[in-house]
């Protein structure tokens, strides 16, 4: 196995991300790819969900999709989380993510 596995699985109708957030940071943006899962620092504190509105938010913007398209699949009250991203192609998250 690499030892710098992808956060990204596309399938046909999307691609899944593993995401790891960071919450209470002094902004929201993303850090990059580490240990298999993509780094994002986020303001907004973990509690009655505003951390995941504020993901949703966040990854809405960067990929220029509407909020609806963007799902927390699991991990909705942890820090490790996999979002499921409808109707966008890999090369269009790793784009907008990776850059």
């Amino acid at each position: 196995m690499p030892e710098e596995s992808t956060p990204f699985l596309a399938v046909s109708s999307g691609v899944f991300i593993n995401v790891r957030v960071q919450p209470r940071s002094s902004k929201n943006q993303v850090d990059g790819p580490a240990n298999g899962s993509l780094k994002i620092r986020l303001n907004s504190p973990p509690v009655d969900g505003a951390a995941n509105a504020a993901l949703i938010e966040l990854l809405s913007k960067l990929l220029k999709i509407r909020k609806g398209a963007i799902n927390i699949v699991s991990g909705e009250t942890s820090r490790n989380k996999r979002v499921f991203v409808e109707g966008v192609g890999l090369a269009r998250v790793e784009e907008a993510l990776l850059r």
